[in-house]
């Protein structure tokens, strides 16, 4: 598939013409990584962050966000509960957070593999070469960070320079990141103000020469305390919408470009369609679902974004709720770590 294919489905908004697209997502998702749905418990352990990204709830100047970080021990106790329902892998996820010290990181997931069979997926932004090899040393085994775009002036206008005004490199740090042995997640939200379909595209392309063993893509949702959740929306002929439909194409797109990569469908579309949005993704190329099993008591504060979907169910009613939709559209619940194709090496 060439840059024009891309954008040809890109800018395609009739739903009989797109039948297709969807078809032969399903198609090439189920003969590359089977019908299994793989549940990632997601445990968000801090929402302190020393970042100003322009469009997310956590960044530092929000002052009037209450702060929370979970202590070790409330870590270990929603691992455990993840492993109790049936789960393959927890995803620790927390903004920029330096109270959360490398070692305490590296204890807690030496804690996690030593009492649990679960793989450990790390999210935790942007963190020093040495903190991801003493992780990877302590038996971490995937790390998500995510690119958002690949137009770097605009990667650079919603992300400013982070504590003493050094710019990021986020695809540097994946390479980084493979090798040391992870495998690396990555991905892209879909209509920042200001991007184009050919921005897109040039997305897609990156996940394919990345070759990422997950790759996330959601819809642009900012925070209304924050500058671009004050901003009026942009429109045009060249700017994606952050809808529904637009997440379905990216998702298509990447299973076809990115066959045999793990692929979410994300809160993010539930938030936007409760009643089946994360069912159409499923059923549009995804293979992945990430159920919250933070505790409870901090869901809300985790306000990357408002009205988030099921933060008001715990564990046990999420999983219970998530299982019955997986059974209605005839999707097994996969067994195991759902590890991505290529061997991790140690």
């Amino acid at each position: 598939m060439n840059t024009a294919d891309i954008l040809a489905w890109l800018t395609e908004t009739d739903e009989k013409r797109l039948a297709p697209l969807w078809a032969e997502a399903d198609r090439v998702r189920r003969a590359n990584v089977g019908e299994a749905v793989h549940l990632r418990g997601l445990i968000e352990i801090s929402n302190h962050c020393v970042r100003r990204c322009a469009y997310c709830g956590l960044r530092v100047e929000r002052a009037e966000l209450a702060r929370y970080r979970m202590t070790a021990d409330e870590v270990l106790g929603s691992a455990r509960d993840a492993f109790q329902f049936g789960y393959g892998t927890v995803v620790l996820q927390a903004g920029e957070d330096p109270g959360w010290r490398a070692e305490e990181m590296a204890d807690v997931v030496r804690r996690i593999k030593g009492e649990t069979p679960l793989a450990v997926t790390l999210s935790l932004g942007e963190r020093s070469p040495d903190e991801w090899k003493l992780w990877r040393a302590a038996g971490a085994d995937r790390y998500l960070l995510r690119f958002e775009t690949s137009n770097r002036a605009l990667y650079d206008l919603i992300h400013p320079a982070g504590p003493g005004g050094q710019l990021s490199d986020r695809l540097a740090m994946l390479r980084e990141l493979r090798a040391l042995g992870y495998e690396i997640g990555s991905g892209v939200m879909i209509g920042i103000p200001g991007q184009t379909y050919r921005d897109l595209a040039r997305d897609l392309e990156t996940f394919r020469a990345l070759d990422l063993d997950m790759i996330g893509v959601g819809p642009f949702i900012p925070h209304p305390d924050t500058p671009l959740g004050k901003t009026a929306a942009v429109a045009g002929p060249e700017q994606p919408p952050a809808d529904e439909l637009m997440t379905f194409k990216m998702i298509a797109l990447t299973r076809l470009l990115c066959p045999r990569a793990n692929i979410p469908s994300t809160t993010a579309l539930a938030t936007l369609n409760l009643e089946q949005g994360r069912e159409l993704g499923l059923q549009r190329g995804a293979n992945i679902v990430m159920p919250n099993v933070t505790p409870l008591k901090y869901r809300a504060l985790y306000e990357i974004y408002p009205g988030k979907a099921c933060i008001r169910e715990d564990g046990a009613q999420c999983s219970f709720c998530l299982r019955g939709r997986l059974a209605a559209i005839g999707r097994p619940v996969g067994q195991g770590q759902g590890a991505a194709r290529r061997p991790v090496e140690a």
